[in-house]
């Protein structure tokens, strides 16, 4: 099965493939980015030839250091790759220096060059740990690999993978099909990414939710639908519960098909799961309910949320606010208003200008002044305060109908909160 799967990955690996791989993300010391700021500064401000004697000035005991080299090389490599590099190399020097013999560090160095796609150096390390007298493990193979799959060296990533397939003591274990599943996913190439996951399970490795996330994600990006409700199931067979990541990729897929139905559906199934919605599945189904004019379906789907355990303020929130935009959109001021009285009955208000300006419009558009008013004294009652673009409308409105006592007591309102 591997034989096959390099076979298969050679084939489609033909021209330039670009890889960014779903690596682990850590750094050499567990700390808040803060403290490395001030370094960071210093490093960007010196020439390179200043830059390890910067560092030795700055943190005299390596071992003690507190800083987050992830930070400092995620930072450093898009606008200076070779002070990335210098700052890689200083750590290496120190590393060998101190005969640090933690494959660990070593693995997460390595991984370190993978942010600065310098698989050079990814090889250097591999060789200075070699030659320190640390034996190589799997998780330095998969972190070696990583490098070189982000650096869009294919051919060397498989080389590696051939290595551990003929060793005893660093065979491939999960997370090396789980990084190569990623990369494939992340470049679009399903073929190769599902022969990946066909070899991990003849590997004899588990399913897991960072494979998973990987494959749907993959299906989705690259509009193979049927393939991700397949996967899906799959997940749900070997009852891992799935993240917020691909929940969101799932109600993706239906909404990039149209489907209101299915989306609909999934997202009651959620919901019924006990598992949370985000802000982003809401909106993503929202836009689809107003793209297809599905009001009315929208206020049923509302009716059924049963499980507020699941559903935040802020989900609920942004049902409603598609709900009253809708109504308004259509300058249907009587749904608005009871679509409005019910959200703010729920203890839910507006927080988003564009939605209240829709509203705004709507009235004007229907020339129902007097009805305007009570919805602007219904948000004072809810302390929402209008920003300027807000009242820049309602004076510009006033103004196209001569309603200019109306832009008088605006113009009041706008000193009274400032903003004139």
């Amino acid at each position: 099965m591997a034989l096959r799967v390099l076979w298969t990955v050679r084939k489609n690996c033909r021209g330039n493939l670009h890889l960014f791989p779903n690596a682990r993300h850590f750094c050499l010391c567990e700390h808040s980015n803060s403290n490395s700021k001030p370094l960071l500064l210093k490093l960007l401000q010196v020439p390179n030839s200043r830059i390890k004697t910067t560092l030795d000035q700055e943190i005299p005991s390596f071992q003690r250091s507190h800083h987050s080299w992830d930070f400092l090389i995620a930072s450093l490599s898009p606008s200076s790759s070779d002070k990335a590099r210098l700052v890689l190399e200083w750590i290496l020097e120190k590393m060998l220096k101190e005969k640090e013999k933690d494959y660990d560090l070593f693995s997460k160095l390595i991984f370190l060059c993978g942010k600065a796609k310098n698989v050079q150096l990814g090889m250097r390390v591999f060789s200075s740990m070699e030659a320190n007298g640390v034996k190589p493990t799997s998780l330095v193979f998969n972190s070696l690999i990583s490098v070189c799959l982000s650096s869009h060296d294919v051919v060397t990533a498989l080389s590696l993978f051939e290595i551990m397939e003929c060793s005893e003591s660093y065979k491939p274990d999960f997370q090396t099909y789980n990084i190569f599943i990623s990369a494939f996913s992340k470049s679009g190439n399903v073929e190769t990414m599902l022969a990946w996951h066909s070899a991990k399970k003849a590997a004899g490795h588990g399913p897991d939710l960072q494979m998973f996330e990987s494959l749907i994600s993959g299906c989705i990006d690259s509009r193979k639908f049927e393939i991700a409700d397949r996967i899906f199931e799959e997940m749900m067979v070997s009852k891992i519960v799935p993240s917020a990541s691909i929940l969101e990729n799932m109600l993706k897929g239906f909404c990039k098909q149209k489907n209101l139905v299915r989306a609909a559906e999934f997202f009651k199934f959620v919901i019924n799961a006990g598992w949370e919605i985000n802000e982003n599945m809401v909106d993503k189904l929202v836009a689809l309910y107003q793209e297809q004019g599905q009001v009315e379906k929208l206020e049923e789907l509302l009716e059924t949320m049963t499980r507020p355990r699941v559903l935040t303020t802020d989900v609920l929130r942004r049902i409603h606010y598609g709900i009253v935009r809708m109504y308004a959109m259509l300058d249907r001021l009587d749904d608005v208003e009871s679509a409005v009285g019910r959200m703010l009955k729920q203890g839910l208000s507006f927080t988003s200008a564009d939605d209240v300006e829709k509203v705004i419009c709507s009235y004007f558009r229907r020339e129902a002044y007097d009805r305007l008013d009570i919805f602007l004294e219904c948000l004072r009652s809810c302390s929402y305060v209008p920003g300027k673009s807000t009242y820049d409308l309602l004076i510009s409105g006033y103004r196209r109908v001569n309603l200019l006592g109306r832009v008088d007591s605006v113009i009041e309102d706008m000193k009274s909160v400032g903003l004139a």
